[in-house]
């Protein structure tokens, strides 16, 4: 354990008071969990925590807002629960503890609600692929996918597929959730039970809505960047939408570069073939990648895009004072504000795979954005 720890941690860490904390005693104690908390601080204790280890547990797990509190397993360092505030909130006395995952048919059970006031069992969804949707009429973002949602739910369901919508409500208040929900043709838990809604915040980690998650008929995810396929995938060909390896950068999936270090490979779209070229050379390294996490229960560190040549790219590279350069290899780690650039003539899966296992071995050098 205390390997794991430290490998974590570093060696020391500081109290409140500004006392030096050995890692090593905190494996003698026999902890089986562990939280951290992510805050932002001037206060002495803060300012002290290594810069550098703070942005590698930003990074590795991926933290998008604060304050955040997640909970890992001490002896394998998986992690069991995503949003901590939450778990404390709705168990102030620790008698659910550890907090470990529940099954999604055990967290969903109960009444679900249809928008002309019928009601079903949570049961009827079994066999079904399920999108899990958080989201509330004060959120603008959220009121332009329920659109393109609802119209997605209804061509899918006509051709013939098992798929139903969960809709989780953050509304303020049960008349705002009312006049929300009625635009819908989905399902939708009931707005005064909150424990039920919290809990399936709780088993997500959801830290930012809309946010779509999108089940397998076992409850198993599939994706939780459900919006991004949505948007980008007007008449649903790819559902139930398995993750690409490689995603071409595109307006709708640019949030994505916020979620942690992305590789991206820029390259001169105006010519022919040039980005599915592309891709399929970073495809078997980023299939690599996120075979090798996966097998330990994890998120892969990278996540991996070709961009061409159009407005976004072009505002990014401005953005990230990156050279006009085609084919341009980097890394680009948003929430470090830092890149790392290979610019070289040519671009082959050694150099890609060299570059990347670099910058995972903390080898490559980074340039401030």
């Amino acid at each position: 354990m205390s390997g794991f720890l430290e490998e974590l941690l570093g060696e020391k860490l500081v109290t409140g008071g500004g006392e030096e904390v050995d890692v090593h005693s905190l494996a003698a104690r026999g902890i089986s969990l562990l939280g951290l908390y992510f805050g932002c601080s001037l206060s002495a204790p803060c300012a002290q925590l290594s810069a550098s280890l703070a942005l590698k547990l930003w990074n590795k797990y991926r933290i998008s807002n604060i304050p955040s509190l997640i909970f890992l397993d001490a002896t394998t360092g998986k992690v069991v629960c995503r949003n901590g505030l939450l778990v404390i909130r709705d168990d102030p006395e620790g008698l659910e503890f550890p907090w470990g995952p529940k099954p999604f048919r055990e967290v969903i059970a109960g009444p679900l609600l249809r928008n002309n006031g019928q009601s079903l069992e949570s049961s009827s969804l079994e066999g079904s692929h399920v999108g899990v949707y958080f989201s509330a009429h004060w959120c603008p973002p959220c009121r332009s996918l329920t659109r393109v949602l609802v119209e997605s739910y209804r061509k899918i369901k006509e051709a013939g597929q098992k798929f139903e919508i969960i809709f989780v409500s953050a509304d303020r208040s049960e008349d705002s959730f009312n006049q929300y929900f009625s635009e819908m043709s989905l399902h939708a838990v009931p707005y005064p039970d909150e424990a039920r809604r919290s809990r399936l915040n709780r088993l997500y980690g959801i830290q930012g809505i809309p946010t779509l998650i999108v089940l397998d008929p076992q409850g198993e995810v599939i994706t939780r960047q459900g919006r991004v396929e949505v948007l980008n995938d007007e008449d649903c060909r790819g559902f139930p939408w398995h993750p690409k390896p490689v995603l071409e950068l595109s307006d709708s999936n640019a949030v994505q570069l916020n979620e942690g270090p992305c590789l991206v490979l820029f390259v001169d779209s105006e010519d022919d073939g040039e980005s599915e070229a592309a891709k399929q050379l970073i495809q078997p390294i980023a299939e690599k990648i996120i075979a090798k996490y996966k097998a330990k229960e994890e998120e892969a560190p990278l996540l991996f895009f070709v961009a061409g040549e159009d407005d976004m790219t072009d505002s990014l590279r401005d953005y990230t004072n990156l050279p006009e350069a085609a084919p341009l290899l980097t890394i680009l780690d948003m929430s470090a504000r830092a890149k790392y650039v290979m610019d070289v003539e040519e671009i082959t899966p050694a150099i890609v795979e060299a570059f990347v296992n670099d910058f995972l071995a903390e080898k490559l050098k980074p340039e401030p954005i």
